[in-house]
């Protein structure tokens, strides 16, 4: 991996720390990453602003806001015509349960990974939303029996 040319050896200190624990605080990360405070800052700022960081979240335990089930669905379009990929990106867009969303090579045109309750509302969404839309052909889901590693963090290459 090519290490890209505005990044030193602090800010790979620095990614790797908020990669970590996002809500360490400027004087924190100082400590970590061997700079000042009002450099931690200035720092994070630019990776912010130019996009290095894209923002910054809690990650939530589904079980424990009744979320029990994960599901990933293998989504082929019935055409493959802008139109029509747009709009199933505007349903994935526009659908809460969809965690992730990739598009594929291959038999499957799109993977999601789509966090649901129970098997009820599993159909309900497979059923009511997904087979009914005007984009897709066919679905095939897998329901994942465990995680195994998750959320996983950037392997960092650093300087």
């Amino acid at each position: 991996m090519q290490t890209p040319p505005n990044l030193d050896s602090f800010d790979w200190r620095l990614l790797d720390a908020l990669q970590q624990d996002a809500s360490l605080t400027n004087g924190a990360l100082a400590e970590k990453v061997g700079l000042s405070a009002s450099q931690i800052s200035r720092r994070r700022q630019r990776l912010e602003q130019d996009g290095t960081i894209r923002g910054y979240r809690a990650l939530i335990e589904p079980s424990a806001i009744g979320l029990g089930i994960t599901v990933f669905i293998h989504v082929a379009l019935n055409t493959h015509s802008r139109d029509n990929a747009r709009r199933f990106r505007d349903l994935v867009r526009l659908t809460p349960a969809i965690l992730e969303a990739h598009a594929l090579t291959g038999e499957a045109d799109y993977l999601l990974k789509v966090a649901v309750g129970d098997l009820k509302e599993l159909s309900r969404f497979i059923n009511e939303i997904l087979m009914p839309h005007e984009s897709v052909a066919r679905v095939r889901s897998e329901i994942a029996l465990e995680t195994l590693k998750e959320p996983g963090l950037l392997p960092l290459p650093g300087p």
